[in-house]
């Protein structure tokens, strides 16, 4: 049995401390089903003492930092963080259960996030307003203040860089909850951090409980000028309570039921590269996969067909195999609730045409692992069709023409992301600008960069996360109007 790593201490104003009203907790390695790390877990204590690390920094060096020194630390960040990309994507696979291959795939392109954020800290420029020669007036960019990011269990160092780029590009500091499920790369960030030179209190990391603990204590404390959380609508709602006493800013990215249509005059290989790609990747634990697929009725069958042939194709196995295609769920409670809600398609009517079971093989063992799963002749008023499951879970949805692909598409709760597959570049322009939902992909899927803003329309979440659009939402914008003569007339003369 491998031994167990131990992560002991809070990374607090620069300097690992033990938790003053925390503990310790277990990290579980979902592909086996125990634990593989013991980690430190923060109290309000030890939040308290790290919003006040964040506000001395955002008062002293960091907040007087030019931005081209800001610049240059987040390009060392970023050099390191490329040196140990493999070795966190390791860590990440051991933590969550995502396969390897998809962990290096994702954490190997981070180091050129973080350039891009670094090239924007020198650019946070307001304008001049023209009004007369009696003042001058101007706005100018300043950073929003103490930021407390709240990170989710799915793709932890993805989430992290989605608030720490921008975050640290404006000029802003962070307080960072991981997810008690998958804490260990979060400090391992620190870790760079810490190398790469910035001044203590810049990134504090504190690991911890949502409900009546850390995370819970963040959102509701005074010294926390904005929300950054990625996460599920219901916590999210609770945040916005939570943060609302105090003025808090916020920006959510919550759930998504993803439409992913595909027209009959497709090319059909590409779609279904897409489509099987999109509903089985991260093992189904990403609120931008498409698994709601609409498939236009002369190609439905050919599409049930060609899910089920490559549904049996996906290896199920042990995430640091790098020949592993979907590794585990990454916790227990995710595993019953996919369990939960095959069941419930059953139910329903749908037709379970592949999957629907737990793999207990000797590759699978004690480990949380669901077959690759498709649900035929699905209607977009069930449960499995509306509720988002998080687990390697496709419902195909047939469909007739153009109206009723966009009606479908559109008639859910959540706008987060959508794609489409056709041969018609009109109908491309048609359908895409239809669909209400914040990123659209035709003839292609799951295409995000640093550069493209990312974020949802209706319960999907509030604000952008990536391009500009993220670094404007960690900046206020100050106005300044000068006078240039001096004189300010006496309303009550004579």
């Amino acid at each position: 049995m491998d031994s167990i790593a131990r992560y002991e201490h809070l990374y607090i104003g620069g300097a690992w401390v033990a938790p003053e009203d925390g503990g310790l907790m277990e990290s579980v390695d979902p592909s086996v089903g125990r634990p593989w790390a013991v980690v430190a877990y923060g109290g309000k204590r030890d939040v308290d003492k790290a919003v006040a690390a964040a506000r001395a920094a955002l008062d002293g060096p960091w907040g007087r930092m030019p931005g081209h020194e800001r610049a240059a630390l987040i390009r060392r960040f970023a050099d390191l963080y490329k040196e140990h990309a493999r070795a966190l994507a390791v860590l990440e696979t051991r933590d969550s259960g995502r396969a390897l291959r998809e962990s290096l795939a994702d954490i190997s392109g981070h180091s050129n996030a973080y350039h891009w954020w670094a090239s924007l800290a020198d650019k946070n420029a307001g304008r001049t307003i023209p009004f007369d020669d009696s003042v001058h007036a101007f706005t100018s960019r300043v950073p929003v203040g103490v930021v407390g990011a709240i990170t989710p269990w799915n793709v932890p160092l993805m989430a992290a860089l989605w608030k720490l780029g921008p975050a640290l590009a404006a000029g802003c500091t962070v307080v960072l909850k991981p997810a008690e499920h998958t804490p260990v790369t979060s400090l391992e960030l620190a870790k760079l951090f810490d190398e790469a030179g910035f001044p203590p209190g810049v990134l504090n990391v504190v690991p911890g409980y949502g409900k009546d603990g850390a995370g819970e204590h963040l959102v509701a404390h005074p010294g926390i000028d904005k929300i950054a959380f990625t996460g599920e609508g219901t916590t999210a709602k609770s945040i916005l309570r939570a943060g609302a006493e105090t003025m808090k800013r916020f920006t959510f990215e919550l759930g998504g039921k993803s439409p992913h249509i595909l027209f009959a005059d497709a090319d059909l290989e590409q779609a279904l590269n897409a489509a099987t790609n999109s509903a089985w990747t991260l093992c189904g634990q990403s609120c931008a996969l498409g698994s709601r697929v609409l498939v236009q009725r002369p190609v439905y069958d050919r599409v049930v067909e060609a899910f089920v042939e490559r549904a049996g194709r996906v290896r199920v196995g042990l995430p640091l195999d790098e020949a592993t295609h979907m590794g585990p769920q990454a916790h227990e409670e995710q595993l019953a609730k996919t369990l939960s809600y095959i069941d419930i398609g059953r139910n329903e009517g749908a037709e379970l045409v592949t999957g629907g079971r737990r793999l207990t093989g000797p590759d699978h063992a004690a480990g949380y692992f669901v077959e690759p799963t498709v649900f035929a002749n699905v209607s977009n008023d069930m449960r499995i069709a509306r509720e988002e499951i998080f687990g390697p879970v496709a419902s195909l949805i047939p469909f007739d023409d153009e109206d009723e692909a966009v009606a479908l598409a559109n008639d859910t709760a959540y706008g987060l992301t959508a794609g489409l597959w056709t041969g018609d570049v009109g109908r491309a322009h048609r359908v895409s600008s239809r669909i209400r939902a914040g990123m659209v992909w035709v003839n292609t899927y799951r295409f995000i960069r640093w550069s493209t803003p990312y974020g949802g329309f209706k319960a999907s979440g509030w604000g952008r996360e990536n391009g500009i659009e993220a670094l404007d939402s960690y900046l206020e914008t100050r106005t300044t109007v000068i006078s240039t003569t001096g004189r300010f007339p006496d309303a009550y003369a004579r």
